[in-house]
């Protein structure tokens, strides 16, 4: 599907790839610093819910309380418009 320009490139929603031991505070204040630390993790959730509704690690494991991976896509914007 072409974009506006013409170009026939659509348009690309924000992402980052995190740092290992990120979560989602972290990467709330990085990438959403303008918003209140709780809202940003809200809305990080609401646009990243294959991250957050991912089965939790199992106890003992490295991942444990925190379901974010380094190898993960997190999107840092709302899904774009149709």
């Amino acid at each position: 599907m072409a974009d506006a320009t013409g170009s026939g490139l659509s348009p690309v929603r924000k992402a980052i790839v995190p740092d290992a031991g990120d979560d989602w505070a972290a990467i709330a204040r990085r990438a959403l610093p303008h918003l209140p630390e709780a809202e940003a993790v809200s809305a990080l959730q609401s646009w990243n819910l294959h991250l957050f509704l991912r089965a939790p690690a199992p106890p003992g494991s490295p991942r444990q309380g925190n379901p974010i991976l380094p190898s993960d896509i997190v999107f840092i914007e709302p899904p774009l418009p149709a």
